[in-house]
Protein backbone atom coordinates (compact mmCIF):
# COMPACT_ATOMS: atom_id res chain seq x y z
CA UNK A 1 0.00 0.00 0.00
CA UNK A 2 1.45 3.36 -1.06
CA UNK A 3 1.11 6.80 0.51
CA UNK A 4 2.59 10.30 0.07
CA UNK A 5 5.20 11.46 2.57
CA UNK A 6 7.41 14.50 3.10
CA UNK A 7 11.13 14.15 3.65
CA UNK A 8 11.98 17.42 5.40
CA UNK A 9 15.47 18.83 5.04
CA UNK A 10 17.47 19.99 8.03
CA UNK A 11 18.49 23.08 6.05
CA UNK A 12 16.22 25.67 4.44
CA UNK A 13 16.02 23.61 1.25
CA UNK A 14 12.60 22.78 -0.12
CA UNK A 15 11.07 19.61 1.35
CA UNK A 16 10.97 16.52 -0.85
CA UNK A 17 7.70 14.64 -1.40
CA UNK A 18 7.90 10.91 -2.09
CA UNK A 19 5.50 8.01 -2.65
CA UNK A 20 6.37 5.39 -0.03
CA UNK A 21 5.13 1.89 0.78
CA UNK A 22 3.42 1.58 4.14
CA UNK A 23 1.75 -1.20 6.09
CA UNK A 24 -1.33 -1.21 8.31
CA UNK A 25 -1.28 -3.15 11.60
CA UNK A 26 -3.21 -6.41 11.35
CA UNK A 27 -5.24 -5.77 14.50
CA UNK A 28 -7.77 -2.90 14.55
CA UNK A 29 -8.06 -0.84 17.76
CA UNK A 30 -11.26 -1.15 19.81
CA UNK A 31 -12.46 2.35 18.86
CA UNK A 32 -10.86 2.47 15.43
CA UNK A 33 -12.45 2.34 11.99
CA UNK A 34 -10.75 1.01 8.85
CA UNK A 35 -11.60 3.30 5.93
CA UNK A 36 -11.08 2.87 2.20
CA UNK A 37 -10.09 6.36 1.05
CA UNK A 38 -11.94 7.76 -1.98
CA UNK A 39 -10.56 11.33 -2.00
CA UNK A 40 -7.97 13.27 -0.03
CA UNK A 41 -7.31 17.01 0.22
CA UNK A 42 -3.76 18.39 0.16
CA UNK A 43 -2.90 21.50 2.17
CA UNK A 44 0.48 23.17 2.83
CA UNK A 45 2.53 21.58 5.62
CA UNK A 46 3.68 23.75 8.51
CA UNK A 47 6.98 22.00 9.18
CA UNK A 48 7.59 24.16 12.26
CA UNK A 49 4.74 22.59 14.24
CA UNK A 50 5.23 19.00 13.10
CA UNK A 51 7.46 16.63 15.06
CA UNK A 52 10.77 16.16 13.27
CA UNK A 53 10.97 12.66 11.79
CA UNK A 54 12.28 10.97 8.67
CA UNK A 55 8.96 10.82 6.82
CA UNK A 56 5.98 13.08 7.55
CA UNK A 57 2.58 11.80 6.29
CA UNK A 58 0.93 14.09 3.74
CA UNK A 59 -2.81 14.49 3.06
CA UNK A 60 -5.13 14.66 6.06
CA UNK A 61 -8.62 15.66 4.86
CA UNK A 62 -10.17 12.36 3.78
CA UNK A 63 -13.48 11.00 2.51
CA UNK A 64 -14.09 7.28 2.17
CA UNK A 65 -16.08 4.14 2.97
CA UNK A 66 -15.92 2.08 6.17
CA UNK A 67 -14.50 -1.40 5.58
CA UNK A 68 -14.20 -2.65 9.16
CA UNK A 69 -14.96 -1.42 12.68
CA UNK A 70 -13.39 -2.15 16.07
CA UNK A 71 -15.31 -4.14 18.67
CA UNK A 72 -16.27 -1.03 20.69
CA UNK A 73 -17.18 1.27 17.79
CA UNK A 74 -20.73 2.59 18.19
CA UNK A 75 -21.02 5.43 15.65
CA UNK A 76 -20.39 3.56 12.38
CA UNK A 77 -20.88 0.28 10.60
CA UNK A 78 -19.52 -1.33 7.45
CA UNK A 79 -20.24 0.52 4.16
CA UNK A 80 -20.94 3.87 5.86
CA UNK A 81 -19.57 6.86 3.93
CA UNK A 82 -17.48 9.03 6.24
CA UNK A 83 -15.31 12.16 6.25
CA UNK A 84 -12.72 13.46 8.68
CA UNK A 85 -9.33 15.07 9.26
CA UNK A 86 -6.40 12.91 10.32
CA UNK A 87 -4.62 14.16 13.47
CA UNK A 88 -1.14 15.69 13.27
CA UNK A 89 0.44 12.58 14.81
CA UNK A 90 -1.22 10.15 12.39
CA UNK A 91 1.33 7.56 11.15
CA UNK A 92 -0.56 7.10 7.86
CA UNK A 93 -0.83 9.33 4.83
CA UNK A 94 -4.37 10.15 3.76
CA UNK A 95 -3.39 8.98 0.27
CA UNK A 96 -3.04 5.36 1.38
CA UNK A 97 -5.74 3.10 -0.07
CA UNK A 98 -6.81 2.10 3.43
CA UNK A 99 -6.26 3.83 6.78
CA UNK A 100 -7.15 3.23 10.43
CA UNK A 101 -8.62 6.19 12.30
CA UNK A 102 -10.37 6.75 15.62
CA UNK A 103 -14.17 6.83 15.29
CA UNK A 104 -14.28 10.11 17.27
CA UNK A 105 -12.54 11.92 14.39
CA UNK A 106 -15.13 11.00 11.75
CA UNK A 107 -18.68 11.98 10.81
CA UNK A 108 -21.15 10.60 8.26
CA UNK A 109 -20.98 12.00 4.74
CA UNK A 110 -24.35 12.96 3.16
CA UNK A 111 -25.10 10.83 0.09
CA UNK A 112 -25.48 13.69 -2.38
CA UNK A 113 -22.17 15.31 -1.39
CA UNK A 114 -19.25 14.16 -3.54
CA UNK A 115 -16.07 12.87 -1.90
CA UNK A 116 -13.92 15.25 -3.96
CA UNK A 117 -15.99 18.30 -2.94
CA UNK A 118 -15.92 17.55 0.78
CA UNK A 119 -12.22 16.60 0.83
CA UNK A 120 -11.38 19.90 -0.88
CA UNK A 121 -13.56 22.13 1.31
CA UNK A 122 -13.58 20.52 4.77
CA UNK A 123 -10.53 22.29 6.21
CA UNK A 124 -11.63 25.73 4.97
CA UNK A 125 -15.09 25.12 6.39
CA UNK A 126 -13.60 24.16 9.76
CA UNK A 127 -11.37 27.27 9.78
CA UNK A 128 -14.31 29.54 8.89
CA UNK A 129 -16.52 27.97 11.56
CA UNK A 130 -13.75 28.26 14.17
CA UNK A 131 -13.04 31.90 13.30
CA UNK A 132 -16.66 33.10 13.17
CA UNK A 133 -18.40 31.00 15.83
CA UNK A 134 -15.71 29.95 18.30
CA UNK A 135 -13.52 33.07 18.29
CA UNK A 136 -15.69 35.98 17.09
CA UNK A 137 -19.09 34.83 18.49
CA UNK A 138 -20.81 35.96 15.30
CA UNK A 139 -24.46 37.03 15.54
CA UNK A 140 -27.09 38.45 13.18
CA UNK A 141 -26.64 42.19 12.68
CA UNK A 142 -22.85 42.15 13.10
CA UNK A 143 -20.59 43.63 10.42
CA UNK A 144 -17.70 41.49 9.17
CA UNK A 145 -14.60 42.39 7.13
CA UNK A 146 -13.02 39.38 5.35
CA UNK A 147 -9.65 39.98 3.76
CA UNK A 148 -9.29 38.31 0.33
CA UNK A 149 -12.84 36.97 0.09
CA UNK A 150 -12.09 35.11 -3.15
CA UNK A 151 -9.64 32.72 -1.48
CA UNK A 152 -10.98 29.27 -0.57
CA UNK A 153 -11.03 30.18 3.15
CA UNK A 154 -12.35 33.69 2.58
CA UNK A 155 -15.19 32.42 0.41
CA UNK A 156 -16.29 30.02 3.17
CA UNK A 157 -16.29 32.90 5.68
CA UNK A 158 -18.36 35.10 3.36
CA UNK A 159 -20.98 32.38 2.78
CA UNK A 160 -21.22 31.25 6.41
CA UNK A 161 -21.52 34.80 7.74
CA UNK A 162 -24.12 35.80 5.15
CA UNK A 163 -26.22 32.74 6.03
CA UNK A 164 -26.33 33.93 9.66
CA UNK A 165 -27.45 37.46 8.79
CA UNK A 166 -24.10 39.21 9.09
CA UNK A 167 -23.28 42.19 6.85
CA UNK A 168 -20.11 41.27 4.93
CA UNK A 169 -17.41 43.51 3.48
CA UNK A 170 -14.46 41.94 1.69
CA UNK A 171 -11.35 42.83 -0.29
CA UNK A 172 -10.22 41.69 -3.73
CA UNK A 173 -6.56 41.27 -4.69
CA UNK A 174 -6.83 41.15 -8.51
CA UNK A 175 -9.25 42.42 -11.17
CA UNK A 176 -10.30 38.79 -11.80
CA UNK A 177 -11.16 38.08 -8.15
CA UNK A 178 -12.97 41.45 -7.96
CA UNK A 179 -15.20 40.43 -10.89
CA UNK A 180 -15.82 37.02 -9.29
CA UNK A 181 -16.87 38.58 -5.97
CA UNK A 182 -19.10 41.17 -7.64
CA UNK A 183 -20.86 38.36 -9.53
CA UNK A 184 -21.30 36.49 -6.25
CA UNK A 185 -23.00 39.39 -4.48
CA UNK A 186 -26.58 38.84 -5.78
CA UNK A 187 -26.58 35.22 -4.54
CA UNK A 188 -25.24 36.10 -1.07
CA UNK A 189 -27.86 38.13 0.77
CA UNK A 190 -25.82 40.27 3.20
CA UNK A 191 -22.74 40.71 0.96
CA UNK A 192 -22.55 44.50 0.72
CA UNK A 193 -19.17 45.72 -0.54
CA UNK A 194 -16.08 44.52 -2.43
CA UNK A 195 -13.01 46.74 -1.84
CA UNK A 196 -10.37 46.52 -4.62
CA UNK A 197 -7.14 46.83 -2.60
CA UNK A 198 -5.06 45.97 -5.69
CA UNK A 199 -5.75 49.54 -6.89
CA UNK A 200 -4.77 51.26 -3.65
CA UNK A 201 -4.53 49.43 -0.32
CA UNK A 202 -4.74 52.75 1.53
CA UNK A 203 -8.42 53.01 0.54
CA UNK A 204 -9.36 50.25 2.98
CA UNK A 205 -9.72 52.46 6.07
CA UNK A 206 -11.80 55.19 4.42
CA UNK A 207 -14.12 52.77 2.58
CA UNK A 208 -14.82 50.60 5.65
CA UNK A 209 -15.51 53.61 7.87
CA UNK A 210 -17.83 55.07 5.21
CA UNK A 211 -19.73 51.76 4.94
CA UNK A 212 -20.14 51.48 8.72
CA UNK A 213 -21.01 55.12 9.42
CA UNK A 214 -17.68 55.67 11.13
CA UNK A 215 -18.35 52.95 13.73
CA UNK A 216 -16.00 50.26 12.36
CA UNK A 217 -16.66 46.53 11.97
CA UNK A 218 -17.49 43.99 14.66
CA UNK A 219 -15.27 41.23 13.24
CA UNK A 220 -12.14 41.19 11.06
CA UNK A 221 -10.71 38.00 9.59
CA UNK A 222 -7.35 38.52 7.93
CA UNK A 223 -5.36 36.47 5.44
CA UNK A 224 -2.01 37.83 6.62
CA UNK A 225 -0.81 41.16 8.01
CA UNK A 226 1.83 43.69 6.99
CA UNK A 227 3.84 44.54 10.10
CA UNK A 228 6.11 47.19 8.58
CA UNK A 229 5.40 50.11 6.24
CA UNK A 230 8.13 49.07 3.80
CA UNK A 231 7.40 45.60 2.46
CA UNK A 232 7.95 43.46 -0.63
CA UNK A 233 5.62 43.56 -3.62
CA UNK A 234 3.75 40.46 -2.47
CA UNK A 235 3.04 41.99 0.94
CA UNK A 236 1.65 45.29 -0.35
CA UNK A 237 -1.84 43.81 -0.82
CA UNK A 238 -1.97 42.83 2.85
CA UNK A 239 -3.39 45.39 5.30
CA UNK A 240 -1.11 47.09 7.79
CA UNK A 241 -1.82 46.07 11.40
CA UNK A 242 -2.63 49.68 12.33
CA UNK A 243 -5.28 49.86 9.59
CA UNK A 244 -6.90 46.67 10.88
CA UNK A 245 -7.08 47.99 14.43
CA UNK A 246 -8.36 51.36 13.15
CA UNK A 247 -11.35 49.82 11.33
CA UNK A 248 -12.24 47.59 14.30
CA UNK A 249 -15.30 48.77 16.19
CA UNK A 250 -15.84 48.98 19.95
CA UNK A 251 -15.83 45.49 21.46
CA UNK A 252 -14.71 44.06 18.12
CA UNK A 253 -12.86 40.81 17.41
CA UNK A 254 -9.80 40.51 15.19
CA UNK A 255 -9.15 36.90 14.16
CA UNK A 256 -5.69 36.54 12.67
CA UNK A 257 -3.82 33.76 10.88
CA UNK A 258 -0.50 35.58 11.30
CA UNK A 259 1.69 33.34 13.49
CA UNK A 260 4.34 35.98 14.20
CA UNK A 261 2.11 38.97 14.87
CA UNK A 262 3.81 41.71 16.89
CA UNK A 263 1.82 44.53 18.47
CA UNK A 264 3.55 47.68 19.67
CA UNK A 265 2.41 49.62 22.78
CA UNK A 266 0.41 52.17 20.69
CA UNK A 267 -1.44 49.29 18.99
CA UNK A 268 -2.26 47.73 22.36
CA UNK A 269 -3.46 51.06 23.74
CA UNK A 270 -5.83 51.50 20.79
CA UNK A 271 -7.18 47.96 21.26
CA UNK A 272 -7.62 48.68 24.97
CA UNK A 273 -9.55 51.90 24.26
CA UNK A 274 -11.89 49.94 21.99
CA UNK A 275 -12.12 47.03 24.44
CA UNK A 276 -11.33 44.88 21.40
CA UNK A 277 -9.67 41.48 21.26
CA UNK A 278 -7.17 39.62 19.09
CA UNK A 279 -7.40 35.84 18.69
CA UNK A 280 -5.21 33.47 16.71
CA UNK A 281 -6.79 31.05 14.29
CA UNK A 282 -5.35 27.54 14.47
CA UNK A 283 -7.83 24.86 13.43
CA UNK A 284 -5.39 22.10 14.45
CA UNK A 285 -6.33 22.54 18.11
CA UNK A 286 -9.49 20.48 17.57
CA UNK A 287 -7.52 17.28 16.93
CA UNK A 288 -4.57 18.15 19.20
CA UNK A 289 -6.77 18.00 22.31
CA UNK A 290 -9.83 15.91 23.14
CA UNK A 291 -11.13 18.55 25.58
CA UNK A 292 -13.90 19.63 23.17
CA UNK A 293 -14.32 16.47 21.09
CA UNK A 294 -18.11 16.62 21.06
CA UNK A 295 -18.12 20.22 19.90
CA UNK A 296 -15.62 19.38 17.14
CA UNK A 297 -17.83 16.58 15.81
CA UNK A 298 -20.87 18.89 15.93
CA UNK A 299 -18.95 21.46 13.85
CA UNK A 300 -17.93 18.84 11.25
CA UNK A 301 -21.54 17.60 10.98
CA UNK A 302 -22.84 21.12 10.55
CA UNK A 303 -20.25 21.90 7.85
CA UNK A 304 -21.07 18.83 5.73
CA UNK A 305 -24.81 19.43 6.12
CA UNK A 306 -24.41 23.03 4.92
CA UNK A 307 -22.29 21.80 2.01
CA UNK A 308 -24.91 19.24 1.02
CA UNK A 309 -27.72 21.84 1.10
CA UNK A 310 -25.71 24.43 -0.87
CA UNK A 311 -25.29 26.96 1.94
CA UNK A 312 -21.53 26.44 1.74
CA UNK A 313 -20.12 26.01 -1.76
CA UNK A 314 -16.36 25.43 -1.77
CA UNK A 315 -14.29 26.59 -4.69
CA UNK A 316 -14.38 23.68 -7.14
CA UNK A 317 -11.12 21.75 -7.27
CA UNK A 318 -10.27 19.49 -10.18
CA UNK A 319 -9.22 16.13 -8.74
CA UNK A 320 -5.85 14.70 -9.75
CA UNK A 321 -4.94 10.99 -9.85
CA UNK A 322 -2.56 9.45 -7.31
CA UNK A 323 0.38 9.36 -9.73
CA UNK A 324 0.23 13.19 -9.96
CA UNK A 325 0.03 13.68 -6.18
CA UNK A 326 3.75 14.41 -5.72
CA UNK A 327 3.76 17.24 -8.27
CA UNK A 328 0.45 18.58 -6.92
CA UNK A 329 1.79 18.69 -3.35
CA UNK A 330 4.99 20.45 -4.44
CA UNK A 331 2.83 23.15 -6.06
CA UNK A 332 0.66 23.47 -2.95
CA UNK A 333 3.70 23.76 -0.67
CA UNK A 334 5.27 26.54 -2.75
CA UNK A 335 2.07 28.60 -3.11
CA UNK A 336 0.44 28.72 0.29
CA UNK A 337 -2.98 29.77 -0.97
CA UNK A 338 -3.49 26.87 -3.36
CA UNK A 339 -4.77 23.42 -2.58
CA UNK A 340 -5.35 20.14 -4.41
CA UNK A 341 -7.59 17.11 -4.17
CA UNK A 342 -6.44 13.60 -5.07
CA UNK A 343 -9.03 11.05 -6.14
CA UNK A 344 -8.17 7.42 -5.38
Amino acid sequence: MKGLYCRASASDAEPEFVIQDTKLPEALGSHQVRVQVKACGLSPLDLKVLKPKDLIPVGREIAGVVLQVGDKVSFFQTDDEVIGILPLDSPCSGLCDTIDIDEHLLVQKPEKLSSVCVAGGLRDGLCAYTALHTHAHMAAGHTLLVMDGASSFGLMCVQLASYHGVKVLTTSHTPQTHTFLEQLRPSVGMFSKVIPVYKDSSDLLSVVLEETGGLGVDIIIDSGVRLQEESSEGMKLLPHKHDIISVLGVGGHWVTSHKDLQLDPPDCRLLHLKSASVTFLNSEVWTMSSAQQGRYLHILKDIVEKMSTGVLRPQPEEAVPLYEATVAMETVQRQQKKKAVVQL
